[in-house]
């Protein structure tokens, strides 16, 4: 490359990051690096080297990080059962602060004097990737096209497109796309008739689940095997962590699970109304708080619960790298080792229901449960216990 300046962008090879690209061209003097973070969206390697060859970039990074993601991202989000508003898990959330994280690395290598996303002026991820950029890259400018642009809409999008010679996608009904984003945990739909919370969400934008009705008649009976809070094996199969959570979305997507429709509040104080697609995820959820129901304590469990609101708003609002994130996140994992065992689960039309949990924990005591008399569990202190919170009515 000739010019010492230069910009990284986190590039996709669609439709608007090609713009973007176009766009920095045209209103900076530097060589442009595209960075594709590999975190398990589709991913067509060819398509994004030829869009940014076609537009004269020299250097195109593609990097593999799906099981850092999946283990250092997803699975301490997922110990925490980080959820916002009661519904979503997060899924655009947790990936942002990796992206940053590492195009971060590629603009220090290269020594680029910023770098570019392609988050829209009125959405959560130009948060969520500029606290990125700004916690490991604080010297490194930040260009936010959307934000200073004259481009105002899709349809400005679309005919800067066509005048620049950059190809247009159609979604599966000709039209042009739904604003897409996926990884290997989660799949997010917005735009177009999905804007209108009144309007049904159509069955052909959906990505990795069938509905329900069309799933199967017979129910999928799956294990999920945990060492120290985390999953590591299906049905006795030790998986790598991309390779486990992809295993979960296809038994779960062909089992109707993982749909979420929702009207969110976002970090800017916009309501936006999107449809999500989480299914391994959701099988993860559930089978997580099933294994600490008998490996943790109550008040372990119950301060986990206490603290996931605010947790699961940090991670959404892009504060992955907060000091506040790192200090909840210690008592999230304060006793994870103790979160060892199994536990099968049966998928059916769109539910999870838990069969069985087995573990060495002793946290769950058969004998002081049993509604056989035992000497393990004194009934005379129940009285005292009642007097004593009787006491705390006055």
């Amino acid at each position: 490359m000739k010019s010492q300046k230069r910009i990284v962008l986190a590039y996709s090879g669609g439709l608007d990051t090609s713009i973007i690209l176009k766009w920095l061209q045209e209103n900076y003097e530097a060589d442009i690096i595209c960075y594709t973070a590999d975190i398990g969206q589709k991913i067509d390697r060819k398509k994004i080297i030829t869009n940014a060859k076609r537009l004269g970039v020299k250097r195109i990074i593609i990097k593999d990080l799906k099981n850092i993601f999946v283990k250092n991202y997803i699975f301490p989000m997922l110990r925490g059962h980080a959820i916002y508003e009661g519904v979503y898990l997060l899924g655009t959330s947790i990936a942002r602060p990796l992206i940053a994280k590492d195009q971060i690395r590629v603009a220090k290598k290269y020594k680029a004097f910023a770098v570019s996303h392609g988050s829209t002026g009125k959405g959560n991820d130009q948060v969520r990737f500029e606290l990125g950029y700004h916690y490991f890259g604080k010297k490194i400018k930040v260009i936010a096209p959307w934000r200073i642009w004259k481009l105002k809409s899709r349809t400005d999008l679309i005919n800067y497109a066509k005048k620049n010679g950059i190809p247009v996608p159609k979604d599966k009904k000709g039209a042009s796309p739904f604003s897409v984003d996926d990884n290997l945990f989660h799949t997010s739909t917005e735009g177009k008739i999905l804007e209108n919370p009144k309007n049904s969400a159509p069955e052909f934008i959906f990505e990795r689940t069938i509905s329900p009705e069309k799933s199967p008649n017979k129910a999928t009976f799956i294990t999920i095997s945990f060492k120290k809070g985390d999953p590591i094996k299906i049905n006795g199969k030790k998986l790598s962590p991309a390779k486990l959570l992809e295993k979960l979305n296809k038994l779960a997507g062909k089992n109707g699970i993982g749909r979420v429709d929702l009207v969110e509040n976002r970090f800017l104080g916009i309501k936006s109304r999107g449809v999500y697609e989480t299914p391994g995820g959701t099988i993860l959820i559930h089978a997580h708080r099933a294994m600490e129901s008998v490996t943790l304590d109550k008040d372990t469990m119950h301060k986990k619960d206490s603290i996931m609101p605010r947790y699961a708003e940090l991670i959404y609002n892009g504060y992955w790298y907060s000091k506040e994130r790192f200090k909840l996140q210690k008592i999230v994992d304060l006793k994870k080792n103790k979160v060892n065992g199994t536990v099968k689960l049966k998928l059916y039309k769109g539910n999870i229901t838990i069969e069985s949990r087995i573990t060495k924990s002793n946290a769950y005591s058969i004998k002081k449960v049993s509604f056989e008399e035992n000497k393990s569990f004194n009934k005379l202190n129940v009285e005292r216990f009642i007097n004593f919170h009787k006491k705390k009515l006055k």
